[in-house]
């Protein structure tokens, strides 16, 4: 079996997110892709996002029509932060003879050293990086790299809809729907 994990926020999920998902899917041929929403993460301390169970159900929206995808909101139950290799070592218990992938980000790299152990978790996966097509991806050595331009980030999802913008083609109808329900990254609300 083999498996990838794709770890994040996802504040909110966006087609960026599910396009680089597709990718992993079909060029290292995997059996799934698995979305881990972070409940805290240690890296992001100084952030609040938007309320962990919201995240959970835009996550399940989007992944709803997609086989190849699925949920694991393990990490949104526990208290504290969300270290990385505590999951990994979960989902290794649950499937020992898989090749396990993690998904990271080009940005997350120069951060990947302070990983809560990190020398272990390179043991237990092969990390492939997400370049955005420019020069993001170059250092990525000694990781597989997969590279598409795709100017989408959570970020500027967050910021069109404090503005009043439309988000419609950043992010999945039924998220759209969802941001707009709960009023999320708006204050005052605004129609999206």
């Amino acid at each position: 079996m083999r498996l990838a994990l794709y770890g994040g926020t996802f504040d909110p999920v966006h087609h960026g997110h599910l396009v680089l998902a597709r990718d992993a899917l079909e060029e290292l041929q995997l059996d799934r892709v698995i979305f881990i929403p972070a409940g805290l993460s240690p890296h992001k301390l100084a952030t609040s996002p938007a309320p962990a169970a919201l995240r959970r159900e835009m996550l399940a929206a989007a992944l709803a029509d997609e086989p190849g995808f699925t949920l694991d909101d393990s990490e949104l139950n526990a208290t504290g932060p969300s270290f990385t290799i505590d999951t990994v070592e979960r989902v290794r218990g649950i499937h020992p003879e898989a090749q396990i992938y993690y998904l990271i980000g080009a940005d997350n790299l120069r951060e990947l050293h302070t990983w809560r152990r990190i020398e272990d978790l390179r043991r237990l996966v092969e990390f492939v990086v997400f370049g955005r097509g420019d020069a993001a991806a170059k250092g990525t050595a000694p990781f597989r790299t997969l590279s598409r331009r795709i100017d989408i980030s959570a970020t500027e999802v967050r910021q069109r809809v404090a503005r009043g913008d439309s988000i419609r083609y950043l992010v999945p109808e039924p998220v759209r729907s969802l941001i707009a329900a709960h009023h999320l990254y708006q204050d005052p609300p605004h129609q999206i």
